[in-house]
Order: structure tokens, then sequence, then C-alpha cells
């Protein structure tokens, strides 16, 4: 019975090397979407040979043909996995073979699948890569960059030449420049299709065919970063397409860096796959039915390629030993795994036959690279936990290092939390709860230097140095253009119906959180129309006096544009006028601080009977503390106060205070208006006639009383502007 099991496993390793080629050729067909069954060589043109050389990091491919061809072949790449594949309408096989092996740099092999009057052509690569063809005489030559760049074309001889441009008809077209905004090529457009299996699509056009794209699953959701390209305004965006029936709920596109982002979140069951044509990207999300019998549904959990194995009472050894053939890794086992194993698995995962061979046997892995360590689960729990064991009394007996860092951005101070530092003390041993040192190790913080001295162990002062490479660097800094205008009390209404109906469909910022503190002031106004939800009105209680309100509104950075407009208007009316308009630069999470008024001089009695001057602010003070959030906005956390000189008290004078607290997040550009308080003016006048008007009694008859009443409203408008490259642009 031995003797025949192992034979059965030399038939079956050498049965697995023939499905395994099957296999390959089996997905350049499948790739063939439209093509028939029968294979008819092409009358007109067919492919001779195809050779292969490396040049640097790149390889280059000269496929011959009988005749030039006409114009360049449709060509297409999928991510993963990391294919490229060119159509050839028209053109035979006259290799004789189906597949050929490169292994140069990152390319496998090339497969050649032929249908009716058409070929296909498949590389199979490591990884994804960008290529370039290049039209040499009855040759095309195509260049796989293996440097990660932008290919370049080159001839058949390796000199670079400009790519061919596309024949359409007979007449050559120049390809269409890739628009560029702030200097890199921009996305086109974002589109998003239901399929007829109800998968959701995700198309992205991008700028070139040369855009690199890096696409990975992230818990739960999938991230397609679009490197060294910019987005423009209209697609940076959340769609909700959840009402597609897909497993697509959200897309979210936002600018990261020198790359954009795109956030694509599923619901349920699915698998996702992508895949390139030209400058098309077309990111597939398709949905799974669950089956309660799999160990794990779709390939979600198993990502291997399919094999098929058939045994009975082999050697455990033999089973891991076909599987390390099949696919190449490394894998040592440890000498207590033993005993036999009869197992019948058709079309299964690689990775998912390895977990079954190890739960049925009660094995475990550790991988390292590509060496997979396979022994019973006992025995490496109790080999880390002795490794753990030596680790900490390695700890206890390595000797000390002290090591120095300086800090460029932050102050040392900051760290003292971090080694566990009071205030009492300038130096401190470790230990203590919350530090980051060992029991051995101890800090000293240097203000006047802004150093840190630290005396550990060699793993722990390599953690501190990362711990300052990831802190210690500059902080993003924020524009803020505050104006502040003194207008009619119905300007703000007419500016909230202006801008509002103009763009109520474009306020991305209506949609931040927003909270507000507690408004000192008086009086009830209504709030700006025409914002839908994108206006807050907080009104406090009536009382007598001056009458005013809180109204807190949004724009967006369309919108921003035209506020300088109306506000010019509004002073060339007469209906108002910006009595301030300071601008402040400050780092990110730090609170800049506009104050404009005057300071009061009163006296005041001492306990021991003298006086002395001191003095009271009546001004308009403006305190506003920008966050950048991760997807590009500014949330500001606004703090206001409008004093003035009230009525005249026993010891002073009394101020009037209107004060206002808000946080809200702000589109980048966007502008929030801050409005609502009043001021009322009540003004009595007479006219009379000279002389006469003056006669008791009858100077009645020729003089008039009159009471003027003029109220207007101090709007504060703030628009955050995220600087770019420390440089405060306007």
């Amino acid at each position: 019975m031995i003797a025949a099991g192992k034979k059965l496993v030399s038939l079956s390793v050498s049965r697995l090397r023939i499905i395994r080629q099957k296999a390959l050729m089996l997905g350049a067909l499948i790739c063939m979407v439209g093509f028939g069954a029968s294979a008819m060589a092409a009358e007109d043109n067919a492919i001779t040979s195809i050779s292969a050389n490396q040049q640097g990091a790149n390889v280059i491919v000269k496929i011959s043909f009988k005749h030039a061809l006409s114009a360049q072949p449709t060509a297409f790449s999928i991510l993963s996995p990391a294919r490229i594949a060119f159509d050839f309408v028209g053109v035979g096989n006259a290799t004789g073979k189906t597949t050929q092996d490169i292994s140069l740099g990152d390319v496998r092999n090339v497969l050649l699948a032929q249908a009716d009057d058409r070929s296909r052509l498949v590389f199979n690569l490591k990884r994804s890569l960008s290529y370039a063809t290049a039209m040499d005489g009855n040759s095309l030559v195509v260049t796989i960059d293996g440097s990660g760049g932008l290919a370049t074309p080159v001839n058949a001889v390796g000199v670079p030449v400009q790519p061919a441009a596309r024949t359409v008809s007979g007449v050559a077209a120049a390809p269409a420049a890739a628009p560029l905004l702030n200097g890199k090529p921009a996305l086109r457009d974002i589109d998003f299709r239901r399929g007829t299996a109800g998968e959701g699509r995700v198309v992205i056009d991008l700028p070139n065919t040369q855009v690199g794209v890096d696409v990975h699953q992230q818990g739960q959701t999938i991230v397609v970063d679009f490197l060294k390209t910019s987005l423009p305004d209209v697609l940076r965006r959340k769609l909700d397409v959840g009402d597609f029936g897909t497993p697509v709920k959200t897309i979210s596109t936002v600018t990261q860096g020198d790359n954009v982002r795109m956030i694509i979140e599923p619901k349920g069951l699915w698998e996702q796959s992508a895949y390139q044509s030209d400058s098309q990207l077309v990111i597939e999300v398709k949905p799974i039915k669950e089956d309660p019998n799999k160990l794990a549904q779709g390939t979600q959990g198993y990502r291997g390629d399919k094999l098929s194995l058939n045994f009975q009472n082999v050697e455990v050894r033999s089973v891991l030993q076909v599987i390390a053939d099949f696919t190449g890794l490394n894998i040592i086992t440890s000498d207590t795994v033993g005993g036999n194993l009869t197992l019948r698995l058709k079309d299964v995962p690689w990775d998912q036959a390895l977990d079954i061979v190890m739960q049925a046997k009660g094995l475990d892995m550790r991988k390292n690279g590509s060496v997979i360590w396979i022994a019973p689960k006992d025995e490496l729990l109790t080999k880390e936990k002795l490794e753990l064991e030596q680790r900490s009394q390695i700890a206890e007996l390595e000797p000390l290092r002290t090591e120095s860092f300086q800090l460029n951005y932050q102050k040392a101070d900051a760290f003292k939390k971090i080694f566990g530092i009071d205030d009492a003390g300038g130096g401190a041993g470790g230990g203590k709860k919350n530090s980051i040192l060992s029991s051995r190790g101890s800090a000293v913080i240097d203000p006047r230097t802004n150093q840190l001295f630290v005396t550990d162990t060699p793993t722990i002062l390599q953690n501190i140095r990362n711990l300052v490479q990831k802190v210690d660097i500059a902080s993003r800094q924020v524009l803020i253009e505050a104006r502040m205008v003194e207008a009619t009390d119905t300007f703000s209404r007419d500016l909230g119906a202006k801008l509002g109906f103009g763009f109520k469909g474009n306020n991305t910022a209506a949609g931040g959180n927003q909270t507000a503190s507690t408004a000192t002031t008086t009086g009830v106004s209504p709030s700006i129309p025409g914002l839908g939800s994108s206006a807050v009105n907080l009104p406090a209680a009536p009382a007598t006096g001056t009458a005013g309100s809180v109204a807190l509104s949004l724009f967006n950075a369309a919108a921003s544009k035209f506020i300088s407009l109306e506000l010019s208007a509004l002073e060339a009316d007469g209906k108002g006028k910006v009595i301030s308009s300071p601008r402040v630069v400050t780092a990110d999470q730090q609170k800049a601080l506009i104050e404009q008024g005057t300071e009061i001089p009163y006296q005041s009695a001492t306990s021991s009977g003298a006086t002395s001057v001191e003095f009271k602010k009546a001004n308009l003070k403006l305190e506003v503390t920008p966050q950048i959030t991760p997807d590009g906005n500014v949330i500001l956390t606004v703090d206001v106060t409008n004093d003035s000189v009230g009525a005249t008290v026993p010891g002073g004078v009394a101020i009037n205070t209107k004060h206002v607290q808000t946080q809200v997040q702000v589109e980048n550009g966007g502008t929030v208006v801050i409005g609502g308080i009043y001021t009322q003016t009540i003004k009595d006048s007479v006219s009379k006639v000279p002389l006469l008007g003056d006669i008791p009694v009858l100077g009645y008859l020729f003089k008039q009383s009159s009471v003027g009443n003029s109220k207007t409203e101090l709007l504060i408008f703030l628009t955050p502007k995220i600087v770019i490259d420390r440089i405060a642009g306007h």
C-alpha cells in the first residue's frame, strides 16, 4: 500500500505540472472574449517569431510578422494577476507553439492563442509594470519597464524612438495631450456602471496609458492609488451608488500628496478584479453567493492557483512536498510531523489545500518571505514562548548605550510624557508607567538646544529613533483670510439668496460636522436663506437694548470667488464697508489671534486705600484654530468677541459683550460666514426755525422732532486655504 501511495504521488506531481501548463493556456483562451472555439490560420499576416532580451531594468520583446502591420494592435493590461495582452486582427500564429518561456526580469513567459482570424498574445508578469510599443519594419517592439517608471519605446536595437501615432482609416492621428493640473496629468472622468450579473464597475479615464496604478485591498475596502496624478475639483467627491443593486456602496476620490486616492467601499461578500485597456481602467466588484459548506467564500480567503489532489493513505510529508513543487515555495517540515493522510481535492486553491492538511493533522505554520516552516501547534507555541523569554533575559543583560536626538520641528518638552518625566525634574529614570523607556533606561531633555539624551538598550533606542522620525516633521500651514464687514441688516439675506440659489447643489462643505457653543448676544433675527442645510441659526433670548443674533453659513470654493465682488458692490452702493481685512498664516492645529479695538482706563482702589489705574478691553477679537482633515478640508474652531463701551457706572464703565464660539468644517478655499451680530442706534433730532423755534409754547409751531433708528450687522468672513509647499498663495 505504501509503494502504491508513493507511485501515486509521483504520477500526481507530473500530472500537476501538465495541469498547471494547461491552466495557464486556458487562462489566455478565456481572456479572448467572443473568440470561436476553432483556430484557423489567418491568410493576410502571421506571427513568425518572438525573441526577447534584457537591457538594464527593461525587457525588450521583438515580435516579427510576415508583413508589416498597418496599425498598432489593441492592447490592455490586467493588474491582478499582472498581465499585458495584445490583440492582432487578421494575424495568425506561424510560430508552431502556444507558449514561450522568457524568464527575464519580471517577465515570466508569453502565451499565444489563435481563434478565427485573430490572435492574442499575453505576457505573464511578476508584478504590474508599464509598457511602450514601437513599429520597426515587419516587427513590433514591446518595451516593458522594470524600474516601475514610465516605459520609453525603443526600436529593435534598443534606440529610443518617438511613439508611433495611431492610424485611423489610413490617416495618422496624433495622440491627444493629457490634461495638466498643477503640473501633473489629471484624471479625465470617473463613472460607475452596473453589469448584467449584478457586478459594480468603476470606470476611470486616465490621462494616458502610462499612469502608475496601485490597486489593493485594505480591510473591507478597495484602495486605488493613481501615482503622480492630480484630481480636478469636479471629480473630488463621494459617490453614493448603493441604489444600483451592486456590492459597491460608496466611491470616494481625494487628493493625497502627489497622488490621487480612490476608496471603494463594498458590502456583503465580494471579490474584485482590475484591468486596463488603453487609458481606461476598470475595477470590477462581483457579488459572491454565500455557501455555508465552503471554508472561504469566493477568493477573499484563499487566492492561490487551483490544484487537484487525490491521495490514498500517503505520508503527510509527501503531500507537503507536492504543494511545495506546485507553488515554488520553500517548505521546511519539523521532525515531529508524521503520519499518513487520505486526501481528495479538486480545483482547490493551493493555500486552501495547505490549510486543510494542517487542520487535519493539528499543524501550524510560520512564513518568512518565501520560506514556510510547518510544525505541530504546541511545538510552535512553546518555541515562541522560549524566544520571548530569552529576549526578556537578553534585555536585562544587554549593555546600555547613550544617544542624542536633535529635534527640528517639535519641542523637546513634548517628550516628557513619552519618557514618563514629570515637571519637577529635568532628568528621570525609566520604568515609569506609560513610558517608552525600559526599566533600566533614562532620559534627559535639554530645552535650550532642543535635544533628547537617552540611555537605554539598542532596541529601545531604535524604537525612539523611529518615533522621532515620525513625530519630528514640519506641520502643514493654513492661510486664513478674515474680512470683517459692517453692513445693513438686509445685506446678509441678499447675499444668502444670491449665492445660495446659484451654488446650493455644489456646497460640499455642508455635510461637515458643525457644533456651536453658547452665543452671548441679544435679540432675534432670521438666518441667511437659500442655503439649505449649510446654514445654522443660533438665536439668543431677546432683551432690551441693541438687537442681534448669530447665523452661521457655509459657501464652497466656487461661491467664495463671488463674495469679494459682492463686498465691493456693497461699498460702492454705500450699504456698508469692510472695517478690517487681516490675513494670518498659522500651523495646523495652532491658534491664530486677530484683535482690534481700544483699552479703557479706570481707577481701582487697593486694600491699603491707594488707587491704581487699570484697563478694560473693548475690542473685536477673533481666535481661529485650523485642523486639516485627511481628505483636504479644514475644520475651524472659531471664537469671536465683539465688545463695546457701555454706560458709565460707579468705579468704571460697563462693557457690552457679544460672544460667539463655533466649530465648523470648511472646504479648502471655501468660506464660512458668521453674522447676526447687530448694532442698533437710536438718535433724537430736532429741526426748527431760527429764533421762532425757541419761543416758549409758541415755539412748537416752528420746530419738528424726529427719532432716527439705524440698524447694522457685523459679518465675519473666514476663508481658509491650505498652504502648498509652505508658500502662502493668494
